[in-house]
């Protein structure tokens, strides 16, 4: 039985915009701000660069090869090698599970400010929401992320503009210069890189719901370039902003940066920023579990999985059993691991993924360089990405292990 194809260009746009927004910058900016201080906008613009390249790489092979499971398959089609192809598309689950994970603990942050609950209880049923809310259907899980994602896009919008009133020109000589950065500077934005970089993961997860996209070698490929696109406005924009606002140290760190900057600024209570937090971060984790359950789907549909995960259930039309095992591995990560942890993970885990996914592109164009019906982006951007991504595991391996 195939899946429902119900996502059209704004559906798509707004589901990616909502996986990638409510995964890391409602979570994550204090921690980048803790590495890289006033250099933050530094990190948010060199992890969009490492992102960007792969994107592209994203958008050509998500026209190339239109279906779910999509790392999987593309680096199937390169090397024919089953074993890898179901090595990526595990890895590609796992990042879903880490990442939804991650934002279980970030929900739990804002929560807390809002209601007096364990944190064991907070995060219990937030992810068993969620998987139930993934069952449902893709069409009802998609109203409900592109719905939250308008609310979490306007929340950042009034934040950027109170922190941008309340910036102080002065703290601009605080920065400083290109000839002023010591090693130690550098490491702290190449940390903060890392950790941004996780903020702008989630575009790629566009691409798992290939076979529910309408008209789809023509709006998803656009889809995934308009979201990275729009992503980097926002982040580097609220960092600017934010940096000559809020004080590094108090901002350094934050469970819930956004509502701390917009309360700092403003001098009003942070609970609707809080709650715009959490929707952000329901939204990103939601897309996480419908992504790492279609690749799941993906997998088990072409027999590298059990067939039993295969299954289509006649009144939701969604991958249940796929969705509860999903589910199921998102809860144990989230009792487990701390975020910023799990935000490490997920980036070292993507970054692998896009390294093959790069890899994968070039092997592909080799052997057909311009497909009849598809946009063919230039030759020398899969191998931008390669170099990139790879390079950022090795450096990210390297801190690791030092």
């Amino acid at each position: 039985m195939p899946l429902d194809r119900n996502l059209g260009l704004p559906k798509i746009t707004l589901f990616g915009l909502g996986t990638v927004i409510g995964a890391g910058i409602y979570v994550l900016l204090g921690e980048v701000v803790t590495s890289a201080g006033v250099l933050a906008p530094v990190s948010f613009l060199l992890a969009a660069i490492l992102a960007g390249f792969s994107a592209f790489s994203f958008a050509e092979l998500s026209a190339r090869i239109p279906q779910s499971a999509g790392e999987a398959l593309y680096v199937y089609e390169a090397f024919g090698s089953r074993a890898f192809s179901t090595l990526i598309g595990l890895l590609v689950v796992s990042v879903g599970c880490v990442a939804c994970a991650t934002l279980a603990n970030g929900f739990v942050g804002y929560a807390t400010s809002l209601f007096s609950l364990p944190p064991l209880i907070l995060i219990v049923g937030f992810v068993g929401a969620l998987g139930m809310l993934a069952a449902w259907g893709i069409k009802e899980s998609a109203w409900v992320a592109a719905a939250i994602t308008v609310v979490e896009v306007g929340g950042l919008a009034v934040v950027i503009v109170f922190a941008a009133l309340a910036a102080d020109p002065a703290n601009f000589t605080a920065a400083p210069s290109a000839n002023g950065l010591t090693r130690g500077m550098w490491l702290g934005v190449f940390g903060g890189t890392l950790l941004a970089f996780f903020a702008y993961a989630g575009f790629e997860d566009m691409v798992n719901v290939a076979e529910e996209v309408k008209d789809v070698r023509r709006i998803l490929p656009l889809a995934i370039i308009i979201t990275l696109v729009a992503s980097f406005v926002i982040y580097h924009t609220l960092a600017l902003v934010v940096i000559f606002a809020v004080p590094t140290d108090l901002i350094a760190g934050s469970e819930a940066p956004i509502a701390l900057v917009f309360e700092y600024t403003t001098g009003w209570s942070a609970t609707p920023i809080s709650v715009v937090g959490i929707l952000a971060v329901v939204n990103g984790a939601l897309v996480q579990i419908i992504m790492a359950s279609r690749v799941l789907y993906g997998l088990a549909r072409s027999g590298q999985l059990p067939r039993v995960l295969a299954a289509i259930n006649d009144r939701t039309d969604t991958p249940l059993k796929a969705t509860a095992l999903v589910t199921a591995a998102v809860l144990g990560l989230a009792l487990w691991l701390p975020l910023v942890a799990l935000a490490k993970i997920t980036s070292l885990i993507v970054l692998l993924v896009f390294t093959a996914v790069n890899l994968a592109l070039i092997v592909i164009k080799r052997r057909d360089p311009s497909p009849e019906g598809i946009t063919v982006y230039p030759a020398w951007l899969p191998w931008a990405g390669l170099v990139t991504s790879g390079g950022f595991v090795g450096y990210q391996l390297f801190l690791l292990v030092g």
